[in-house]
């Protein structure tokens, strides 16, 4: 295995693997027709078709500073906003090309405000950027699997430009790593069939990235998902990897590891609604509940959430979202202690919920009632003593008179008499903070 592309990437992902929850923002001149970041491509227009949202782009009402603190105050710790998707519009003021913010009636660079807002809140901050662009002329057109002008024979491009395409991209990167200041992820989007890895002349960008800033965590997606030989799956993983992997609309059920069995780094994204960008017409929102036992669910497994937002065409983020944002960080500032810096526990997950631990601390999730005591598998004799965490009241571990045959369990009552049946305190997640045994830390 290649022990130095791993222990930096480890070293790199310290703070990442610490703060477990943040903040996608999927936003551009898409939040005009409403119906999807990818309408270009589905109702496969044509530039002219779609350069009426650019001429009418405008959100009057975009306050970066008012998104970093619903992010803050529902306990996400970082934010990753689209500098860039597929469309080829820049929310930033790129020097390569005139498709920008810049030169809309908004004249904002959108990205360097969201930047300032959210490091101002004290959060991280990472860039968004597709490896694909449907506007630019030498970017493969007919016959690409994703191109609007895939079917139209007009469009058929010459391969031997693509390697224009390639510098304008690197160009962009380059952009955004030296004029907006430290960057703490690079987020790219993203790899398919033939154009992967050396396609996009992926050594050469990463060479740059590491040279510009160094301690920049980067995302799996310059190859393709699912390859392994080389990949950040691979026991011996490519300079261009990536520090983490991506799974998307997904929480692996085993979390993610290397061939060799082995945890690696990664982040779940998944959406708010069923839309990454905003959609006028999709209410179908998942609830605070789900989003909360989700997020315990990647750190049960070592890996992180990242809940996009899709903000509106005048800049707002919708109020559904920050309703559940808002019931989200209520529950995170009472339980925050079970999801920072926490992880696997390294117990078989039990019936009731699940177990997320840091150091002596081992946190017990319960989502679901019990009748009687509530049995902690294998810990009898390991728990020195367990608190509400939400409230730090006392909660009784001991053997209730009908548990006598479970002598290698610990059992945990709410109250007294201890073999009652108690509704718990939080029906979305109540969190018990079980203090371990010096043993344990062995």
């Amino acid at each position: 295995m290649n022990r130095s592309i791993v222990e930096q990437r480890t070293e790199r992902t310290q703070w990442f693997l610490h703060d477990r929850f943040g903040m996608f923002i999927h936003w551009g001149l898409y939040a005009i027709p409403a119906r999807d970041e990818w309408v270009r491509s589905q109702e496969k227009m044509t530039l002219e078709d779609y350069q009426v949202y650019f001429d009418e782009f405008n959100p009057d009402l975009y306050d970066p500073r008012a998104w970093a603190r619903i992010a803050k105050q529902a306990g996400m710790k970082y934010a990753v906003m689209t500098a860039k998707h597929h469309d080829g519009f820049c929310l930033f003021d790129s020097q390569l090309t005139d498709y920008k913010s810049t030169n809309t009636q908004a004249k904002r660079d959108l990205v360097r405000e969201f930047l300032d807002a959210f490091r101002a809140e004290g959060l991280k901050v990472g860039l968004y950027y597709s490896l694909l662009d449907w506007r630019h002329p030498d970017y493969p057109a007919y016959g690409d699997l994703h191109h609007p002008m895939r079917d139209n024979p007009e469009f058929e491009r010459d391969p031997a430009t693509f390697d224009r395409y390639l510098d304008y991209m690197h160009g962009q990167v380059r952009e955004l790593l030296t004029d907006y200041g430290m960057l703490d992820i690079m987020w790219f989007d993203f790899s398919y069939e033939h154009l992967q890895g050396k396609a996009w002349r992926a050594n050469e960008l990463m060479e740059m990235i590491r040279s510009l800033q160094p301690q920049i965590i980067v995302d799996n997606r310059l190859e393709a998902s699912g390859s392994i030989g080389g990949s950040i799956y691979s026991n011996d993983p490519s300079f261009y990897s990536g520090d983490f992997a991506s799974p998307e609309q997904i929480i692996p059920p085993r979390g993610v590891v290397n061939e060799a069995g082995e945890s690696i780094p990664w982040e779940a994204c998944i959406t708010l609604n069923n839309h990454w960008s905003y959609s006028s017409s999709d209410q179908v929102y998942k609830t605070a509940r789900m989003i909360i036992r989700k997020l315990v669910e990647c750190v049960s497994k070592n890996g992180n959430l990242l809940l996009n937002v899709g903000p509106n065409a005048r800049g707002e983020i919708p109020d559904k979202s920050k309703a559940i944002l808002e019931e989200i960080g209520s529950w995170i500032r009472r339980n925050s202690d079970s999801v920072y810096g926490c992880g696997e526990a390294g117990i078989e997950k039990p019936e009731w919920g699940r177990y997320t631990k840091r150091g002596d601390k081992l946190y017990a999730h319960l989502f679901e009632e019990n009748v009687g005591a509530i049995n902690l598998l294998g810990l009898a004799g390991r728990i020195k003593k367990a608190r509400l965490l939400a409230d730090g009241s006392e909660v009784l571990i001991g053997h209730p008179w009908n548990t006598a045959l479970y002598s290698n369990d610990a059992f945990l009552s709410l109250s007294r008499p201890e073999h009652y049946t108690f509704p718990l305190p939080d029906e979305i997640d109540t969190v018990i903070e079980l203090t371990l045994v010096v043993e344990e830390l062995c």
